[in-house]
């Protein structure tokens, strides 16, 4: 017998020798090859004094899932994943089940019921638990993605439960964070950004001076009037208000990290619901904001696409974007350049 650690006596039937009588429980360091990777791992097994010396040992169906476990594990460790007992503190830190998890993610319901007990989860995967494990921020972009997974009531009971812990952690520090994140790859200045570092103080003050001066403003509505400010800006100075960086999608021109942006502390934002029954993002002005930030000749800009788009409906100026060249010289998902914005038709 390899050397290992002896743990306890427990009287039993003995499947070796066919009696019932004290086996030892015992414990050893061993290793094991999965997916291409040797791992060492702590095993546990029970020792028959009375069997054969080549056949002495065995394991119970319990022990034998607690050992692949910890071999699991330990390729988990290994190769830098999270544990399956760190799945199941994330879950139970929002007080989700297994299920609400998965549906929270955008998985299969059974998915995370695998990843806690014997399937092994990629890097991709990983990444959204740690997203969601390092910041309820995540959680609630991610429920906001795959709300229609919810009914109406477990939607919002989910929502609260990620509230309470936003609050614990600091809203106004984690939104900023999250949202800046989003940008670690355009720290430079650009043709993708307008030359112009990503200024959250300046987003703020825009969105609720817009909404001040439209009542009806909606997320769609608000991206594209965002887009055409910062369109404008950049036509007049050579650089982009807000440092934002655009991409084209179904939707028209939508700024990267929109989800992310949405849930800035400083934005007056509120889930309502359409004759449809769809959830729609109406955005309020905030009280006291400082529009300091913004210069009159932003503000000028500004009042030049509000006073252009603040009648239409979000299907006008969606289908307005949509016949601009920056929108039709590029695919969805490009970046879309602000040098070639500045063929926008006139204001």
């Amino acid at each position: 017998m390899e050397t290992s650690t002896f743990l306890r006596k427990i009287h039993m039937h003995c499947p070796l020798c066919e009696k019932m009588h004290e086996v030892e429980e015992r414990k050893r360091i061993t290793s094991i090859v999965l997916k291409g990777e040797e791992v060492t791992y702590e095993e546990r097994f029970y020792f028959c004094a009375n069997a054969d010396e080549d056949e002495n040992e065995f394991e119970v169906g319990a022990m034998t899932n607690e050992n692949l476990m910890n071999a699991r594990n330990a390729y988990r460790i290994k190769k830098g994943l999270l544990t399956s007992q760190e799945i199941v503190e994330i879950r139970e830190n929002y007080g989700l089940s297994q299920v609400d998890l998965a549906k929270l993610l955008g998985w299969g319901e059974a998915t995370i019921s695998r990843y806690e007990s014997k399937a092994i989860q990629d890097e991709a995967y990983d990444t959204m638990l740690r997203l969601v494990r390092d910041n309820p921020l995540h959680a609630l972009e991610f429920l906001k993605r795959n709300m229609d997974k919810f009914t109406l009531i477990k939607r919002f009971e989910i929502r609260s439960k990620i509230l309470d812990k936003l609050d614990s952690y600091g809203k106004e520090y984690l939104t900023r964070q999250t949202f800046e994140s989003e940008y670690a790859e355009f720290e430079e200045v650009s043709d993708s950004n307008g030359f112009t570092v990503l200024n959250i103080d300046k987003i703020e003050a825009m969105i609720s001076y817009i909404a001040e001066k439209v009542p009806e403003l909606f997320k769609v509505k608000l991206m594209k009037m965002l887009w055409y400010s910062d369109v404008l800006s950049f036509i007049s100075n050579g650089t982009a208000m807000t440092g934002m960086v655009y991409r084209h999608e179904s939707m028209g021109a939508l700024p990267v990290g929109h989800y992310s942006l949405m849930n800035l502390e400083n934005l007056n934002v509120k889930e309502e619901m359409n004759s449809n029954f769809d959830i729609m993002l109406h955005i309020y002005p905030t009280a006291e904001m400082d529009y300091s930030v913004l210069s009159d000749e932003e503000k000028t800009i500004l009042d030049k696409v509000i006073e252009k788009f603040k009648d239409c409906k979000t299907k006008d100026i969606v289908e307005y974007m949509h016949e601009e060249k920056a929108y039709i010289e590029t695919k969805a998902g490009d970046i879309i350049p602000f040098s070639l914005a500045k063929e926008i038709r006139k204001f």
